[in-house]
């Protein structure tokens, strides 16, 4: 199957602070964006999206009718939402550090539990049989997919980078 994954336009939000399953609105018009990334796509292209705003507008405008799917909605930091990356406790970050797959911000999700969702949807969608799709998403769901088909350890494809509204094609092999 053949995956285009592509990263929302940029958010409201400050420089340095932690945001995940925070529903932000776009800094500017999706009018722009989409015009852009139809431009690296296939025509008629299955389009998947993330439930958030930021990515919800972009694949509105690609596609009248795009598939919402909760599974490819951003990581959820929890109680570190919305707060300033150097506001949040040294001891917390460093236990996440040290385990990022298995520690979880107070309220919300590991890496690890982020990973499972991203790889349940992604098995699914390849027993429907299509055989390419566009998922409107964020850069965690995008490191995981990425890791995934190019089979790499965890500290690799989290350390991975997607600009906004950046445009990634992959294949993805069956399990």
């Amino acid at each position: 199957m053949q995956l285009w994954l592509i990263r929302h336009p940029p958010p409201q939000v400050a420089v340095g602070v932690c945001y995940g399953r925070t529903d932000l609105p776009l800094a500017e018009d999706v009018a722009a964006a989409a015009t852009r990334i139809a431009a690296q796509l296939p025509p008629r292209l299955a389009i998947y999206t993330s439930p958030l705003q930021r990515c919800q507008l972009l694949a509105d405008a690609l596609d009248p009718v795009p598939n919402t799917d909760s599974r490819l909605q951003e990581m959820n930091f929890g109680e570190w939402e919305m707060r300033p990356w150097n506001l949040i406790e040294r001891e917390a970050l460093d236990r996440w550090g040290a385990d990022p797959l298995g520690y979880a911000p107070p309220q919300g999700e590991s890496v690890g539990e982020l990973q499972r969702r991203v790889l349940h949807f992604l098995c699914e969608t390849q027993d429907r049989g299509l055989k390419s799709a566009a998922l409107v998403t964020h850069a965690g769901v995008m490191k995981v997919i990425v890791g995934r088909v190019q089979e790499m350890l965890p500290r690799q494809w989290m350390a991975l980078k997607f600009d906004y509204e950046s445009v990634v094609c992959v294949d993805v092999e069956s399990p």
